[in-house]
């Protein structure tokens, strides 16, 4: 009956978990496990490597940045081996700050990045206008790590180490002393403008919420891939990921529940997504940042002071936090549920090679074809009969059989995007009137793979192809002598083309 003290060790008790009361100390140590063994027990981070934070300035990153801050210092028992960088994304604009108040909270949030010492990037939301289209090309899939694969990583680390000195002082984070990189200036008034004004012609909050996130992960993948980082790690909290997956569900997103909701993101191929935090509630991480004073700063979002019913975010929100006040183990179970998903494709996709992707967020466009009885089959078909005669490089003067008429330009521009969006994508992409606002490298990369799917089936005949029997002996050479044999013997079997 003494609730004042822990269950573990009878110390005072100062925090109460979802399972059982802990004093200061064991509390610690609970968290600092889930971190550890969250990291451990998956093994996608070898030794060595460069590692971007994605720091909001919220409680969940800024907790998760001070986990790796502690795990690096020497008095760490089992200290962590990779390299760290923080990234910062202001998206002021977006939500309707001031320039002035942009500029105190930016403010803030160098001093945090200058105390914490990792190096950081300060880039603003508007620079996805100047972003290229390859950061939605990705790179080729690199094989996920066996474990034998990790442990050689981790005894060469060790090697090196001793060579150059065994335990010797050493800080990871001034490998890269370069300060703040170029993306940090400050975003031209043409950029601001351009952002605003296509956040406000989206009509309804839900497709602003989801648009955000989809430019801030394209900013941050394209500022992992500059600086060299081939891991993210992001602060989703195991509450904040069962609200997210069941408000992926509502918006159409089942099929990539695995994805996004998951330890590890691969679906940007060179660059991977983890989600180290996600053992951790939301409780749990407002003990620990009051009791060990984790700095944290707050920022506006787009729904902050919106209704409940203003979005199916602000809604599946309250939804799942007031069935956890009466049901505890509500974020519990539906957590549980997520880990339980496997990425696998379709039945009778395994085997062939992976399918386009969705223009936005990346996913393999693994759902039903044009010729299925489904809400997204009509709305392919739709598309596609739009597209039937119209050549994407005459788009802006050819009006094709499902275009408005005098609107041919911007109407099959529209077709030609939206026929490269999931479903989910697509259904969002309808709160926008009009595509145009939309930042220069998504029509740039929708013109690019409409052009491509337009000359492919014209080629398609000439293009010489190796049977499978050339192709394996070609993959059994040693990479010289492959080398040779498509030199001399281009021209005849077309391996020169």
């Amino acid at each position: 009956q003494n609730r004042s003290r822990a269950v573990s060790c009878m110390g005072p008790q100062v925090a109460a978990c979802a399972e059982h009361l802990s004093c200061r100390d064991c509390f610690k140590a609970l968290y600092v496990h889930k971190f550890r063994a969250m990291l451990g027990k998956n093994r996608l981070i070898f030794p060595g490597e460069k590692v971007l934070l994605a720091w909001s300035g919220g409680p969940s990153s800024s907790s998760m940045v001070w986990q790796v801050l502690e795990g690096l210092s020497q008095d760490s028992a089992k200290r962590l081996r990779f390299v760290p960088g923080v990234v910062y994304v202001d998206e002021g604009a977006a939500c309707g700050q001031s320039p002035e108040d942009r500029a105190k909270t930016l403010a803030e949030v160098k001093s945090v990045l200058q105390n914490i010492g990792f190096p950081w990037h300060t880039v603003a939301l508007e620079e996805v206008f100047g972003l290229p289209p390859a950061v939605l090309q990705g790179s080729a899939q690199e094989p996920v790590g066996t474990e034998e694969a990790y442990k050689s990583a981790v005894d060469s680390f060790l090697q090196q180490q001793h060579v150059l000195g065994g335990e010797q002082t050493h800080q990871p984070h001034t490998q890269d002393s370069s300060g703040p990189c170029s993306l940090g200036r400050s975003p031209t008034a043409t950029q601001t403008a351009a952002l605003c004004r296509l956040f406000d012609s989206v009509r309804t909050l839900t497709a602003k919420e989801e648009l955000l996130q989809t430019l801030r992960t394209h900013l941050i993948l394209h500022v992992a891939r500059v600086h060299g980082y081939s891991k993210v790690m992001t602060g989703d909290s195991c509450t904040r990921l069962a609200i997210k997956l069941m408000t992926n569900l509502a918006l159409g997103r089942g099929a990539f529940l695995a994805w996004d909701t998951g330890f590890s993101d691969e679906r940007h191929g060179d660059v991977v997504v983890v989600r180290p935090m996600r053992d951790h509630t939301l409780k749990e991480v407002a003990f620990y940042n009051r009791l060990f004073a984790v700095p944290s700063i707050f920022t506006p979002a787009i729904d902050t002071k919106a209704p409940e019913k203003a979005s199916i975010h602000r809604l599946m929100e309250a939804f799942i936090l007031r069935l956890q006040t009466q049901f505890p183990s509500t974020i519990s179970t539906v957590y549980r549920t997520s880990e339980k998903l496997v990425k696998a494709p379709r039945e009778g996709c395994a085997a062939g090679p992976a399918g386009p992707r969705c223009l936005l967020c990346l996913c393999v466009l693994d759902v039903d074809t044009d010729d299925s009885a489904t809400a997204f089959g009509a709305q392919t078909s739709h598309l596609s009969q739009t597209l039937l005669s119209t050549p994407p490089a005459e788009a802006g003067t050819t009006t094709g059989p499902g275009c408005v008429a005098g609107e041919g330009q911007a109407c099959c521009r529209a077709a030609q995007v939206m026929e490269q969006l999931c479903y989910g994508c697509r259904v969002n992409m309808k709160d926008l009137p009009s595509l145009d606002p939309l930042p220069p490298y998504i029509l740039a990369e929708a013109q690019l793979r409409s052009q491509r799917d337009w000359v492919m089936p014209e080629v398609q005949e000439y293009l010489i192809e190796d049977s499978d029997s050339e192709a394996e002996d070609a993959l059994a050479q040693p990479p010289g002598a492959r080398l040779t044999t498509q030199e001399q013997g281009g021209e005849n079997t077309g391996t020169g083309l």
